[in-house]
């Protein structure tokens, strides 16, 4: 149990959050959300000790341990991957180093033996017996397969770091659980693997994340940080965030009726119970929505970009046909035999367990790299608009956002680039930044603002959301929902997948798959798992 008591957090003048009384407690997930700068990993800092507060003080619950998802990718660089697993139990591995030092003295005392009897004493009070296999069990579950368990940190690439400091986090089933952006660099099966495991914790876990299925399935409540204020709402992240559109609508309506308000927003309450109780997502020691205080409901202060896409003419019958595409790298084949079809109106989603499969495929796709063999033929009639995974190569100049997105438009009047770049939340002395020193959530702003220039009919989206903040990743998303062109996506993003798309193509070694499915079913359909292992398997 964590004990948020009077806590202020002030930067000079600038008040981040004040007046903080919250009480987080075991069997619950809390969601912490608010916009770029509210202070998310702040307040994070602050209740693990790496901020001070300005005022206030936090509390823990008698005896409990913390944990905290490390961010430094190389400091366990000399380490194992099982010790590195290990470690994420402070008290416990020190026990488990000076057991070792004991039994490995040369002229073994009986202060020793005492010494030693103690630490077994609190070694098996801690489960330590079954430590190892715990861990890697966690490692095993998270991906990192068990021939890497003993090779150092320094040996694993990033991805897989991201997995084993997540693994650290998560040993010995802390009492209070610290994430900010746990999902960064998981692929969607990983992904899976924690919703599940977080979903059937039992102890107090505290998430930062943009990933709003995740927020959904895991948690019991949302922690919003607006207004300089911190408050706790019952419910998951899509309940917060439509009872807040909800609020903004009608302080829109100045002129309905108080008792129209306070009914319109009861129906809501109601409706959406009803929905959470048969969500696929919902376990069973979660109750969605309890209770909700409706004076509380406010609209939120954040801004939503207006990402607006219009096809400069309808996509004719045919949009594109792919003719045994292949392709390797540094002899690693990443996909062979492609062949689809792509159909008017069809969103597709893309997947591959290696990543850069996808990557590749767009390349190709675009004329940017050529396929080892295989051939693709765009109709006559198609525009294309890409938003590439890597977007540095765009950014090298030092000029402004009018110059940059002017690079890319026909009509390079201020005002017309204007108005795009503000579309886009770019407003006031902002326009004046020079590209290259823009932040990666601002390139990709920037990014889409050149796509809306396009108004193109394909879209082509290399996991669309990298960078982006919640607000920018529902306004996208809500856009790609209404698209009347075609979509061609990678994408981490499980709501983006299952709310935009209607197609799943899955990419291997072995082969493909090719469903007309939505995401939820393709993933959960038990003749479709066989088949997937087998695009892989050697």
């Amino acid at each position: 149990m964590i004990t948020v008591s009077d806590v202020s957090v002030q930067f000079g003048k600038r008040i981040l959050f004040q007046d903080v009384n919250l009480k987080f407690t075991p069997g619950n997930c809390y969601g912490i959300i608010g916009a770029n700068g509210a202070g998310k990993s702040t307040f994070l800092k602050v209740l693990y000790g790496a901020q001070e507060s300005t005022r206030g003080n936090v509390s823990f619950g008698s005896s409990e341990r913390l944990s905290v998802l490390k961010q430094n990718h190389f400091e366990f660089d000399e380490f194992t991957v099982i010790d590195t697993v290990l470690m994420g139990h402070s008290e416990l591995s020190v026990i488990m180093k000076e057991k070792d030092e004991i039994y490995a003295k040369p002229d073994f005392s009986e202060e020793d033996g005492i010494k030693a009897s103690e630490l077994e004493s609190r070694f098996a009070e801690m489960d330590g017996w079954n430590a190892e296999s715990n861990a890697a069990s966690l490692l095993s579950g998270l991906g990192i397969k068990e021939e890497f368990h003993t090779k150092k940190m320094k040996e694993m690439s990033g991805k897989q770091k991201v997995k084993v400091l997540l693994a650290q986090a998560l040993f010995g089933k802390p009492d209070n659980l610290l994430l900010d952006e746990p999902t960064n660099d998981l692929d969607l099966d990983t992904v899976q693997w924690l919703e599940n495991y977080l979903s059937n914790y039992e102890n107090t876990v505290l998430v930062v994340s943009h990933d709003r299925h995740f927020l959904d399935t895991i948690c019991t409540h949302i922690v919003d940080i607006d207004f300089s204020k911190i408050q706790m709402f019952s419910g998951n992240y899509t309940f917060w965030y439509e009872s807040s559109q909800l609020a903004l609508r009608q302080q829109l309506t100045q002129n309905k009726k108080a008792e129209d308000r306070k009914k319109e927003l009861q129906e809501f309450i109601a409706r959406f119970s009803a929905n959470a109780s048969k969500s696929k997502q919902t376990t069973s020691r979660k109750k969605m929505i309890e209770k909700l205080n409706i004076e509380e409901i406010k609209p939120s202060t954040r801004k939503y970009p207006g990402i607006i896409f219009t096809p400069e003419r309808e996509p004719g019958n045919t949009i594109l046909e792919v003719t045994n595409l292949s392709k390797s790298v540094d002899g690693v084949m990443l996909f062979k035999n492609l062949s689809f079809s792509v159909h008017k109106d069809d969103k597709i989603i893309f997947l591959s367990k290696d990543t850069r499969a996808m990557t590749y495929l767009f390349e190709i796709l675009k004329g940017h790299i050529e396929p080892d063999s295989g051939s693709f033929e765009w109709g006559q009639t198609i525009k294309k608009a890409y938003l590439p995974l890597e977007n540095e190569h765009l950014f090298q100049k030092p000029i402004s956002l009018t110059d940059w997105l002017g690079q890319f438009s026909e009509d390079t009047s201020d005002m017309y680039l204007r108005g795009f770049l503000g579309k886009m939340l770019f407003s006031g002395d902002e326009i004046y930044k020079n590209a290259n020193v823009l932040s990666g959530g601002e390139k990709v702003r920037c990014m889409i603002a050149r796509m809306m220039l396009r108004n193109a009919n394909v879209m082509l989206l290399d996991t669309p959301t990298n960078h982006l903040d919640l607000e920018s990743i529902q306004a996208f998303n809500n856009t790609l929902i209404k698209f009347k062109g075609n979509i061609l996506m990678s994408s981490h993003d499980h709501e983006f997948i299952q709310t935009v798309c209607d197609r799943v193509i899955e990419m291997g070694p072995n082969g493909m798959i090719d469903k007309r499915t939505e995401y939820d079913d393709y993933i959960s359909d038990d003749r479709i798992k066989e088949q997937r292992s087998k695009l892989y398997n050697n």
